[in-house]
């Protein structure tokens, strides 16, 4: 029962879809179990760029069947615009499956995810404004739209009606908008119905008798630790459990038949969206780091706040997901610099903190306490093994992983799909 999970170790945006694609030609399924078109994946291979926002990367990898769990939530307008963007590059997609229960981002809950936000003005969270959270809330208040609701007529004209019911007086009173028909979104929605019908499956069933059968089954998260609904910095944080624990209710596959939890690390910080940094740069070195890692949002187009690497956010996300091993991305970038800080602690009214703090206005206020690790300047991208390091990288790695409480089984020194140090299998 080979069942890894492989997951963002920090706000998301660490390079999971280079992660994922690593491993996709030694898997049989790769599975997204949350969060929707919000996320992004870049990934490189040969001389062709793929951005993937929905998808799960594994779509790229031939002989490896893609499933979209029942923890996600479908946008079906960009799931046919990314399969069709695909399929004209010469990318099999027929293999992809698609939980019967997954949720669907309906047109009105893009309406109310943009008006909030808008509404909100400065206390507004930063979010994509493509329906995922309204999505989400509607699957909590029992008012959800599931994509094997676009095979009932009937019931999906009550789903509708219902959730309008209530969406249409916010529009309308509190917000000034306009009311939002139901005959309009339901034969929007069924016409989605005949495409969808070759994906459908019970994917629980299907990914459970492939563990059952010794396949290989790798649980692909969206976003990251800090941003999940439970764990992440709330309420600056996505809508869903895109931590480990999140792969067992969006797939529907037990935490016993979990065998590996991968947690990709950037070899510095990122975030989009706002909310609590401690390392984030105002000077020339997050400017450098933004401008040499092309941090720019895949799924946003926003530019990514940019920092030094923080040691206690990943200790947090080694105890919260149990994870394995680390997958550290972008070494290369941090070529050229002479001096390096790393985040060891916080300093909180005074005091020095190791942990990440309980209390999110303590962490508001966190103050990042460096120590300076010294840089290398010799080009990494060739390299094919760690000894094939500068002495000084790999003591940064050899110092990242003691910080961090997991071993460091892979590097990316590079953005191509063979520029990749592999240090220990993760099969």
């Amino acid at each position: 029962m080979p069942a890894l999970v492989l997951l963002g170790a920090q706000w998301g945006d660490e390079g999971k879809g280079k992660a994922t694609d690593l491993l996709g030609g030694s898997v049989d399924y790769v599975v997204r179990y949350q969060g929707g078109n919000n996320a992004g994946h870049t990934v490189v291979v040969g001389d062709q760029k793929y951005a993937l926002h929905l998808l799960p990367s594994g779509i790229l990898s031939p002989g490896c069947t893609p499933v979209i769990g029942n923890g996600v939530v479908v946008d079906p307008s960009v799931l046919f615009s990314e399969l069709s963007g695909l399929n004209e590059r010469g990318v099999d997609t027929s293999k992809l499956l698609i939980s019967g229960n997954a949720h669907i981002i309906t047109p009105y809950n893009v309406t109310v995810d943009k008006v909030t936000e808008r509404f909100l003005g400065k206390r507004k969270i930063g979010t994509t404004g493509r329906g995922i959270g309204p999505t989400y809330a509607d699957k909590i208040n029992r008012v959800g739209i599931r994509v094997q609701d676009l095979y009932d007529e009937s019931i999906l004209t009550q789903k509708v009606e219902a959730a309008l019911d209530v969406k249409n007086q916010m529009l309308t009173k509190l917000y000034n908008r306009r009311a939002i028909a139901t005959g309009q979104v339901v034969e929007e929605l069924l016409g989605y119905a005949d495409k969808l019908a070759p994906y459908v499956a019970d994917t629980v069933l299907v990914l459970n008798q492939a563990l059952d059968d010794d396949k290989v089954v790798l649980f692909e998260g969206g976003q990251g630790t800090l941003l999940d609904i439970d764990h992440g910095t709330y309420p600056f944080v996505t809508s869903s459990n895109p931590t480990a624990g999140g792969a067992c209710t969006g797939a529907g596959v037990g935490p016993t038949k979990i065998s590996r939890v991968i947690g990709i690390l950037k070899a510095y910080t990122t975030r989009v969206g706002a909310g609590p940094f401690p390392t984030e740069l105002f000077d020339e070195d997050g400017e450098a780091l933004r401008r040499i890692g092309g941090e720019r949002g895949v799924t946003t187009g926003r530019d990514r706040r940019c920092g030094w690497f923080d040691a206690v956010i990943a200790r947090y996300a080694t105890r919260v997901n149990g994870l394995t091993d680390f997958f550290l991305t972008k070494l290369d970038v941090l070529t050229g610099w002479e001096q390096i800080p790393v985040c060891v602690a916080y300093e909180i009214d005074g005091k020095r903190v190791e942990e990440l703090p309980y209390s999110q206005s303590d962490f508001h206020h966190a103050k990042p306490v460096y120590e300076t690790l010294p840089g290398w300047s010799e080009d990494i991208t060739k390299a094919k093994s760690f000894s094939d390091l500068p002495k000084n990288a790999q003591a940064y790695v050899r110092a990242l992983e003691e910080m961090s409480g997991a071993p460091i089984s892979a590097i990316g020194v590079g953005p191509g799909r063979d520029e990749t140090i592999e240090i220990n299998s993760f099969l």
